[in-house]
């Protein structure tokens, strides 16, 4: 568990739309911002850089095709010179962040999570296993090398982007990994306001709060918002000023007991919200219920992982056999699975 408390911080805020260097300079000022009162972990909304694609949800697919060529453009390389500029303010800021982002990786996108401790390291860089819905138009798929949780020294940290927070096994996957901290990323919630709950603040506010309680965990659920800049950009229509509506942020930090630990923000403001982690909180959680310990009954269900990355292009000798399930690392590779 958390060696200590920590002081945390979650973003609600508007990307600069298709501007990946804009929006950086943003993550950075908010970075800096966050480090200068106190906190040693921010966490960034999904897709942050460039911003979510909304155009996926408002019209026809073969109309967002026109949106391609500039997302393409401004969305970052896991190693590109935007990261290296934000690990560089990691390490003079000396805190950790968590900063969702649309990946480009050859010919394809990916939506990406990446983390970087205080020191500029790059400790994780994973992507949505399961785009949603009109998501797998634009992104690809991640595989189970993504559900990783990683030492930052005082405690084991983890993120999921939107709705992988309702997948059951992969969350078990994450909380086995023994989480004090997660990473929740969220786009906006102003989708189809009043038509489509599943979609809205309430629904998946519950999901982080919930993640919380089942993994016994601190959540930083940051939210994007859409201000004047969004709704010019994706709402060119009066039928699509009523499919997403300006707002939408609902940020939030949870306790591992479904505490929320900081004042919300108006759904239309832009800011930072601050919480302390303290281990206390986190212990007396866990003593009532361990999911993956004193909780579990793992002679009734267990969860089998796959933790190797899916690789489309074999280089060498490969090995010419497949699992019984034909699913592996590769398809002619014999999977490597641990039991959780």
């Amino acid at each position: 568990m958390l060696s200590r408390t920590v002081k945390v911080a979650a973003v609600q805020a508007e990307p600069v739309w298709l501007d990946m260097a804009a929006t950086t300079d943003k993550v950075i000022d908010l970075m800096t911002e966050a480090a200068g009162n106190g906190a040693e972990l921010i966490a960034f909304p999904e897709t942050f850089i460039p911003g979510y694609p909304w155009w996926i949800w408002l019209d026809a697919p073969a109309a967002g095709m026109a949106n391609v060529p500039a997302y393409w453009a401004n969305s970052p390389a896991a190693d590109g010179p935007e990261m290296a500029r934000i690990a560089e303010a990691a390490a003079g800021n000396g805190i950790a962040v968590s900063i969702g982002y649309s990946e480009l990786a050859g010919g394809s996108l990916y939506m990406g999570q990446k983390l970087i401790d205080a020191t500029g390291a790059t400790i994780v860089d994973r992507r949505k296993l399961k785009p949603t819905h009109v998501e797998r138009s634009v992104f690809g798929e991640g595989d189970g090398s993504d559900l990783v949780v990683s030492d930052l020294g005082y405690g084991n940290v983890g993120a999921l982007c939107c709705w992988e927070h309702l997948q059951p096994l992969s969350k078990y996957a994450m909380y086995a990994q023994n989480e004090d901290i997660h990473c929740a990323a969220w786009p906006t919630f102003s989708l189809y306001k009043g038509a489509a709950k599943a979609l809205g603040p309430e629904v998946n506010n519950a999901a982080s709060m919930m993640y919380a309680v089942e993994g016994g965990c601190f959540v930083l659920a940051p939210c994007g918002v859409i201000g004047d800049a969004g709704f010019e950009l994706f709402c060119d229509t009066e039928a699509k000023q009523q499919m997403l509506q300006k707002g939408g942020g609902f940020a939030r930090i949870y306790g591992p007991e479904g505490t929320e630990l900081a004042e919300p923000l108006d759904e239309h403001a832009e800011g930072i919200l601050y919480a302390e982690c303290d281990p206390a909180l986190q212990a007396i959680a866990k003593s009532a219920a361990d999911p993956a310990g004193h909780y579990s009954r793992p002679d009734a269900t267990r969860l089998l992982l796959n933790p190797a990355p899916r690789n489309p292009v074999v280089w060498g000798d490969a090995v010419t056999q497949v699992g019984g399930d034909g699913v592996g690392s590769d398809p002619l590779v014999e999977p490597e699975t641990m039991e959780l």
